[in-house]
Order: C-alpha cells, then sequence, then structure tokens
C-alpha cells in the first residue's frame, strides 16, 4: 500500500510499479500521455454532466406541458428518441 501513495517513485518498494510511475512522471512520452488521459477524463465528465442537465430540463418541460416532444428535443439538443422515453419515467 506504501508505493501506491508514494508520491516519489524513488521511495517506492516495488521496483517495477516505481519504473512505470517514473514513466508517467518524468518522461516526456509518459507525462504527455497521462495529461491525454486526464484531458479525455475531464471531457467525458463534462460531457456527461451536459447530458444530464439536458435530460433534467426535458424531464421538467414535460411536466409542463406545454411544448411538443419535438420542440423539447431541439430545445434540449436531445434526440426525439431520449425524450419520448423521457416522457414515460
Amino acid at each position: 500500500m506504501h508505493d501506491f501513495s508514494c508520491p516519489n517513485p524513488d521511495d517506492m518498494n516495488y521496483e517495477v510499479l516505481a519504473k512505470r510511475a517514473r514513466y508517467f512522471k518524468r518522461d516526456e512520452k509518459g507525462v504527455a500521455y497521462m495529461c491525454k488521459l486526464m484531458e479525455d477524463m475531464r471531457n467525458e465528465a463534462s460531457r456527461k454532466a451536459e447530458y444530464n442537465k439536458a435530460k433534467k430540463t426535458a424531464i421538467y418541460l414535460i411536466k409542463l406541458d406545454k411544448m411538443s416532444l419535438e420542440e423539447i428535443a431541439e430545445a434540449t439538443e436531445l434526440s426525439l428518441e431520449t425524450v419520448k422515453e423521457l416522457e414515460n419515467i
């Protein structure tokens, strides 16, 4: 467990893990790869948050019953199929 919470690969006990940690923390290609992974994770989290917000908005608009499902789909940028599924929730 020590190695997993150790910020410095030189202080790790398990050499295989230390070598890999050095790659991701100190090697130019390893750092670039890790940065790309973190950026992808951030973008995916942002997309999911936007999608969930759109779904909540669609549910609210459905409950108001003042817009057609097609209008709600257009306003929230959700597919009509998704809006129809939300109507049944």
